[in-house]
């Protein structure tokens, strides 16, 4: 072979190998405050008949204080919300904190709690709730007024078009001991649930539309349930979990227990600025453009109400990988 044929073929392997790599290389993305870094300091001052204590209601945002009792709305560009909150019940201002910042190196992490709350005041108001820490995309509705219909406080989900192979994040957890949970709803009495409680992820990709009536349907983009079934010894880092898309009934990972259509019920709010359940009403293609990514992390995965106290479920670092 020729010098300059020679020469000229192995530019061509470099170039083909090039953009081979290019093909192979990940993009990471952080979601916005996905670091875990700034928190918000709400600090609420609670009704004088329960005590009037200020307490610490902590939300991911841009880092303040701020001391008023009025109403959170997601701020500073922040996704995230979570079960922090406050909530006025027959006149009574109280607040529910399972979701804690904590020191972690330079920094701070999330920690998460299922713990019991309770506010008793004689002849006006008697509750006991369990309460799931949890941090979710999307927002919060204030003040809650009720334990009735949790799910429709929460605005479920951010508008989203992107499709990312997997996500990646930090995390640790502390299991409960106990062999089964509870659920404690605020006005019926603690009824044992059969099942060990688990801290789990939960990521859905959605293409969603309202019809003119305000109801909103969606069909199941992508897909990724992870359940954590025992503590870990310490952090475990950079741990990456891939992302299922299209119709994954008959893909070998599928669980239907955790991964079926319609998982719970989860709300939105409409045009008409209307809170309506998200009907789920079928899998879409692996070709499809989602509209919504609904992502949420929780130290108990059974509903609202339901767990065993003592489970503990830190997460920093929340990265989509492309």
């Amino acid at each position: 072979m020729q010098p300059k044929s020679y020469l000229l073929s192995l530019l061509l392997v470099f170039l083909a190998c090039g953009r081979l790599a290019a093909q192979d290389a990940e993009v990471v993305e952080e979601i916005p405050f996905g670091n875990m870094d700034q928190w918000i300091d709400r600090q609420i001052e609670e009704s004088g008949i329960i005590g009037g204590d200020t307490k610490h209601v902590y939300a991911i945002g841009p880092t303040q204080t701020i001391t008023n009792n009025e109403a959170y709305r997601n701020m500073g560009g922040s996704p995230w919300a979570s079960s922090n909150v406050m909530a006025r019940v027959a006149g009574v201002t109280k607040t529910n904190t399972s979701v804690f910042p904590e020191k972690r190196g330079n920094g701070y992490c999330a920690r998460m709690d299922t713990r019991m709350e309770s506010v008793k005041v004689l002849g006006l108001v008697n509750i006991t709730v369990l309460a799931a820490g949890s941090v979710f995309l999307g927002e919060m509705h204030e003040p809650i007024t009720s334990t009735k219909d949790p799910m429709r406080k929460l605005d479920t989900g951010i508008p989203f078009t992107k499709k990312p192979k997997a996500i990646r994040f930090d995390y640790k957890v502390k299991m409960a001991d106990s062999p089964h949970r509870i659920r404690a709803t605020g006005f019926s009495r603690i009824k044992d649930v059969e099942g060990r409680d688990f801290p789990e992820i939960n990521l859905y990709l959605q293409k969603r539309w309202e019809d003119e009536d305000g109801n909103i349907y969606a069909k199941r983009i992508g897909t990724l349930v992870v359940r954590y079934d025992q503590t870990t010894p310490d952090w475990q880092n950079n741990v990456t979990y891939t992302i299922l898309y299209g119709d994954i009934t008959n893909h070998p990972d599928y669980n239907p227990d955790m991964m079926r259509l319609q998982v719970q019920e989860r709300y939105a709010v409409n045009s008409k600025g209307k809170s309506v359940p998200i009907q789920e009403v079928g899998w879409g293609t692996a070709d499809d453009v989602p509209t919504h990514l609904q992502l949420q992390f929780t130290s108990s995965h059974g509903g609202a109400y339901i767990g065993s106290p003592g489970n503990s479920f830190w997460v920093d670092n929340v990265r989509l990988v492309y």
